[in-house]
This record gives C-alpha cells, sequence and structure tokens, in this order.
C-alpha cells in the first residue's frame, strides 16, 4: 500500500514559529547600495538599524533595520543580478510628515498624498534605490463596508482612479497610466 501525505490543515498554518520581535512575513530588500538604504530608511521612516554584516569584498551580505514593528531585511545584490526593486506599504503616525522626510532624504513622488474611501491618508514615493514606498496614515476608523460604500463617491473614485494611474505610468515608464473603475456587485 502506497503511503498517503497528509494535508496541511488550517489550523497548522496559524501557529507561528515566529522569533520574539519579528513578523511572519518580513520583507527583503536588495539594493546596490544597503548602506545608504539604511541611512535613507532611518531619516525618512525613523528606522533603527539592528545589524549589518559585511563581507569581504565590501558588500553587504545582511542587514536588519527595524520601521515600527516590522523588521526589513537588506543586502547588495551582485552586478550581473537584475534589479528587484520592492513595493511596500509602511504605516506612519502623519503621512505628510512622513512623506516630506522621504522626499527630503532623496526619494522622488510617485502618488501625491490624498485620503482614500478606507479612512487612510498616503502617498507612494520611489526611493533613490527604486523601491516605492507607499506611506499611509490612519486618518478615521471606516469600517470596510463604508469604505466599500464610499466608492461609489466621485471624490474617492477620483482617488482610487488616481492612485491606479500613476502607479501605473510609474511602474510601466509612461507619462500617463491606465485605470479602472472600481467593479461593483
Amino acid at each position: 500500500m502506497a503511503d498517503t501525505v497528509k494535508s496541511p490543515t488550517r489550523r497548522d498554518f496559524t501557529m507561528t514559529a515566529t522569533p520574539a520581535g519579528y513578523t511572519t512575513v518580513a520583507p527583503w530588500i536588495v539594493t546596490k547600495d544597503t548602506g545608504a538604504l539604511l541611512d535613507f530608511v532611518t531619516a525618512a521612516f525613523g528606522g533603527v538599524e539592528l545589524g549589518r554584516v559585511p563581507l569581504e569584498d565590501g558588500t553587504i551580505g545582511h542587514a536588519e533595520i527595524r520601521i515600527g514593528d516590522t523588521v526589513v531585511l537588506a543586502f547588495d545584490q551582485h552586478d550581473d543580478w537584475p534589479d528587484l526593486p520592492s513595493l511596500l506599504r509602511v504605516f506612519v503616525p502623519d503621512a505628510d510628515l512622513a512623506y516630506t522626510a522621504a522626499l527630503q532624504a532623496g526619494a522622488r513622488e510617485v502618488t501625491a498624498l490624498s485620503d482614500n474611501a478606507f479612512g487612510q491618508r498616503g502617498g507612494r514615493v520611489r526611493d533613490p534605490f527604486g523601491n516605492i514606498w507607499w506611506i499611509t496614515a490612519v486618518v478615521e476608523t471606516v469600517a470596510p463596508e463604508e469604505g466599500m460604500r464610499r466608492l461609489d463617491e466621485p471624490r474617492y473614485q477620483e482617488q482610487m482612479r488616481f492612485a491606479q494611474e500613476t502607479l501605473d505610468a510609474e511602474l510601466g515608464g509612461r507619462a500617463r497610466g491606465r485605470a479602472s473603475a472600481v467593479r461593483r456587485p
């Protein structure tokens, strides 16, 4: 009789082996200058560097920086590797302040700050290493069903269109991006 493989249950995935101080999913950023990335994250988001591992060839083989409750991991890419930009959302207490700090630290605007249907204010920047940061602050508590209802309002439809178009333009290398209306049931 053949051995059978037991399929994992939902419960199997709810248990965690995450070390203290870390989250279950940890983002990695691979860049040509991890030291400068750590400086950017410190200046823009108040990141606290936890450590870096320098290698004999002068690169950084591993680094960790805490942003709020999340540890972001990073290392230097080799010259023959492709660029691997990341798209990250970072929650901050004040989106306007953090957005300005990111621009002052060398980022450039992708999506101007705006308020969305779900009670968040945010905008996107691209850091000097190609990563896009969606800087977000919660400005009001909005139930999910209320946020979905608000998407019927013209100002929130416009905000959603703007957010889609600016990201599409940035990622597609076009002067004008594409957007699609929210599909209603």
